[in-house]
């Protein structure tokens, strides 16, 4: 058990390849070594410290069949040290472990979000406003261009209930401004009037996205809002659950 670890330990050394040696690199690379080997260690510890344990009764009940009871207690001891190291570090690189996965999670939470909010973006610019249904947001933006598949799979962790939208209303709404092209001539023509452009136009939008477990309305959430992402937790319960209306 002893020299499997140690071997592990050195093989680790040689892959990260420090520039200088001491307590904290043996502690760090002592980590990593205990975490490969922990799926093997933990089973091969508990058999080990049985068999010993059965040796060492063996002999001490039976003195005058058996010899080397001091050998038997000493490499159960060494046995029981070695997998009290290996416990040890496992035990550390637990939080470690937790934490890394909790940043992975944060980070594919913010990559979705990030495309989502680029879907929002270009959603207004072909209509000139955000989705106005909360109910049918997702369906808008499937139709938008979609070549990587960026937008669907991130309306997978999104909720139906989840999505509301704001509106700031303009002095004139009824006025549109004229739309010129690039590089097209300006020519002396009165601006129409739209007919059927709307008075409301939806400018800000806040979308809720579900926390790791998938459930909706925890201070585990993350929270859209206008492109930032905000953890739920982090944010006032009364702007983080307010209605905006037109």
């Amino acid at each position: 058990m002893f020299a499997t670890f140690i071997g592990v330990l050195v093989s680790v050394l040689i892959e990260r390849k420090p520039a200088q040696f001491g307590l904290p690199i043996f502690l760090t690379v002592g980590e990593v070594a205990a975490w490969r080997v922990k799926w093997a260690a933990i089973p091969i510890s508990v058999a080990v410290l049985w068999i010993g344990a059965r040796i060492v009764r063996s002999i001490r009940q039976n003195p005058s069949r058996f010899i080397g009871l001091r050998a038997a207690r000493f490499g159960l001891t060494a046995a029981a040290m070695i997998t009290l190291l290996v416990a040890t570090l496992i035990g550390i690189t637990i939080p470690e472990r937790l934490r890394q996965r909790r940043d992975s999670l944060e980070a594919a939470v913010h990559a979705r979000g990030y495309a989502l909010h680029r879907a929002f973006l270009e959603y207004r610019e072909l209509h000139g406003t955000f989705p106005t249904d909360p109910d049918k947001y997702a369906e808008a933006l499937r139709t938008l261009p979609d070549p990587d598949g960026s937008i669907a799979d991130a309306l997978r962790f999104v909720e139906a209930n989840g999505y509301q939208a704001g509106a700031q209303v303009a002095a004139a709404s009824t006025k549109v401004k004229p739309m010129v092209g690039r590089g097209v001539a300006l020519r002396n023509v009165n601006a129409t009037t739209n007919p059927e452009a709307p008075g409301v136009s939806f400018t800000t939008y806040e979308l809720r996205l579900p926390s790791e477990h998938r459930l909706l309305g925890s201070d585990d959430d993350f929270i859209l809002r206008d492109g930032v992402i905000y953890k739920a937790s982090d944010l006032n319960p009364n702007s983080s659950t307010s209605t905006r209306t037109p």
